[in-house]
């Protein structure tokens, strides 16, 4: 019996600026199996949350093109009607900013209760009531009884946050997708939200996509990483050999960002230039290869594809095997270009 859950194939969402369409999302090949966290990471304007919201169908206005396989349904060719069904019943999103998605003129257990009625008619307002009482008491609410009543603006940050997971799980969903469930949270709360996840993982069987830019969130959580960048995954593998080997020049530029526990740094590494918007988006060539002018323009692909280097390991483009820091000496680089 297979394990996928949900199928991405050569997925494109592209939003029009004037009077033409620019992809935010380019050719994305993605699989989710059952009982799995798939982190996809990247720098902001990467693409992963139009990537996530393209999965949920709630980009109303772009131009979808692919498919998105889920319970025998193609998400990016499917009636409103059949797409409301699953949306918040067998799929959910857990989204990145509770304060906003909350109503602030509705108590917090009252919109959790109007997510199971949406899909659970058949259930009695007390019923209901008892329902969103547990769940609150599930994702770790003291007093859930005295909270339910509550308005999203008597709670604080880490309270909201676990409001909003409460709605995602209320009708225990088969695909939950967690779009950067942590950015406004101190550490110690981030730790417990993680946690919570995690056991939610285990405890409904769900296959979960985390959306992130945190690499120590993708290393303590994911089964696999996918690496996101100006809309195209660049490298995909098994969280264990992305972090032991990574291949794509931006992987190891992130990678090379983040404070290392077993040597001193005088400093960080900092990537050049920044992710560039829709309209600027190479149309040909390496996405990435204008932050990394010192490798030469023959070491890239007139168009990158994915290419599979070990079995479940894939990376967009040859210029990893040219591809070395500038402040490394020789014997680093050639201890670093495959």
């Amino acid at each position: 019996m297979s394990k996928e859950l949900l199928e991405i194939k050569n997925l494109k969402t592209s939003f029009r600026i004037k009077d033409d369409y620019y992809a935010a999302v380019d050719d994305v090949t993605l699989t989710l199996n059952k009982n799995e966290v798939l982190g996809i990471v990247g720098e902001s304007g990467s693409g992963k949350s139009a990537l996530a919201f393209s999965v949920m169908g709630l980009h109303n206005r772009a131009k979808i093109e692919g498919n998105i396989h889920f319970k025998d349904a193609d998400i990016a060719n499917i009636s409103p009607a059949k797409l409301n069904k699953l949306r918040g019943d067998d799929m959910a999103m857990i989204f990145q900013d509770p304060l906003t998605a909350l109503n602030p003129l509705m108590p917090v257990g009252d919109q959790i209760a109007e997510a199971i009625l949406l899909h659970k008619k058949d259930m009695s307002t007390k019923q209901r009531r008892n329902k969103v009482v547990d769940l609150l008491n599930k994702v770790g609410i003291p007093r859930p009884e005295h909270t339910y009543d509550q308005f999203p603006h008597e709670l604080s940050g880490g309270m909201r946050q676990r409001i909003i997971i409460a709605t995602a799980i209320a009708n225990q969903p088969e695909l939950l997708i967690a779009d950067e469930p942590t950015t406004a949270l101190d550490v110690t709360i981030q730790a417990q939200i993680l946690d919570l996840i995690r056991d939610l993982k285990e405890d409904m069987n769900a296959g979960i996509i985390l959306i992130t830019h945190d690499l120590g969130v993708v290393a303590e959580m994911a089964d696999r990483v996918a690496v996101m960048y100006a809309g195209q995954i660049v490298e995909i593998a098994e969280v264990g050999a992305l972090f032991d080997n990574p291949l794509h020049p931006y992987t190891r530029s992130l990678l090379n960002s983040m404070p290392s526990e077993d040597e001193a740094q005088d400093k960080l590494h900092v990537i050049q230039g920044i992710v560039p918007s829709l309209q600027n988006l190479p149309r040909k060539g390496c996405r990435f290869a204008a932050r990394i002018p010192w490798v030469e323009e023959s070491a890239h692909e007139e168009n990158p594809e994915l290419h599979e280097v070990t079995p479940g390991h894939f990376v967009r483009c040859t210029c990893h095997n040219h591809f070395y820091f500038p402040d490394e000496s020789k014997e680093e680089q050639a201890n670093g270009v495959s």
